[in-house]
């Protein structure tokens, strides 16, 4: 169940992302959407939910090969000292 839970986490991201592509793309051909008065506007729309759900994802596998110590020096968790 747990799995579950965590690949809808991830999933959802990424269809966002997807439609995000989808309106950046029809704003190339001129396809206006029913939520946006202007191409301009739903290319903006697309361009944020395309970056906001690569950037989820991103960090989500930052953060699990963090944890596993798979990185490179450079990303690893730099540790404070008091």
């Amino acid at each position: 169940m747990v799995r579950m839970i965590a690949l809808l986490i991830l999933v959802i991201p990424g269809l966002l992302a997807a439609l995000g592509i989808k309106w950046m793309r029809d704003t190339l051909f001129g396809v206006l959407h029913s939520p946006f008065p202007f191409l301009s506007l739903q290319f903006l729309a697309g361009f944020l939910l395309f970056a906001g759900g690569l950037a989820f994802i991103g960090g989500f596998i930052l953060h699990r090969d963090r944890k596993r110590n798979k990185v490179q020096p450079r990303f690893q968790n730099k540790k404070k000292t008091p």
